[in-house]
């Protein structure tokens, strides 16, 4: 798939993603918003943390984060990728079907970058992802130096 010429930023998106119809369905957003950007899934937490540990110097676009997985949830892999500050630079948008306010400022305070609720229409979810695409895979990435040195900015 080629890359969009309005993207702006090439490297992969990090898709932690439990659930295969889920993921199909960021795969048919990604499509339809002509991303071109490879989408590496990781299944569950532990995989993600994998990923991210080998290249903590900007390897992923963003990542979007299932807060229901198996095993590790993903605000406890959140807390754990921010607890270190290696990885600040990381924009994390979850992506869940909770509705409950509590999740949002939890997930808020832990240092995501968006929180975006999965609707129960088919249709409505793909425009969802497609405006998470576009919005996250429109930036320019940051110089390295940059990354390395950037005071984190966290939602109280």
């Amino acid at each position: 798939m080629p890359i969009d010429t309005r993207n702006n930023d090439p490297r992969p998106v990090l898709v932690v993603e439990d659930c295969d119809d889920d993921f199909d369905t960021v795969l048919v957003a990604a499509t339809r918003a002509k991303v071109g950007n490879r989408l590496i899934r990781a299944a569950d937490a532990e995989v993600a943390w994998r990923l991210l540990a080998r290249d903590q110097a900007g390897a992923f676009s963003f990542m979007l984060l299932d807060s229901n997985l198996r095993c590790l949830d993903g605000l406890a892999l959140l807390e754990h990728l921010r607890s270190d500050g290696l990885l600040d630079h990381l924009p994390v948008v979850v992506f869940t079907t909770s509705i409950n306010p509590s999740d949002r400022h939890a997930f808020c305070v832990a240092g995501a970058s968006a929180f975006h609720v999965k609707s129960v229409q088919h249709t409505d979810c793909l425009r969802t992802l497609e405006a998470i695409f576009e919005r996250w895979l429109s930036r320019a990435p940051l110089p390295k130096s940059a990354v390395t040195s950037s005071p984190t900015r966290r939602w109280a």
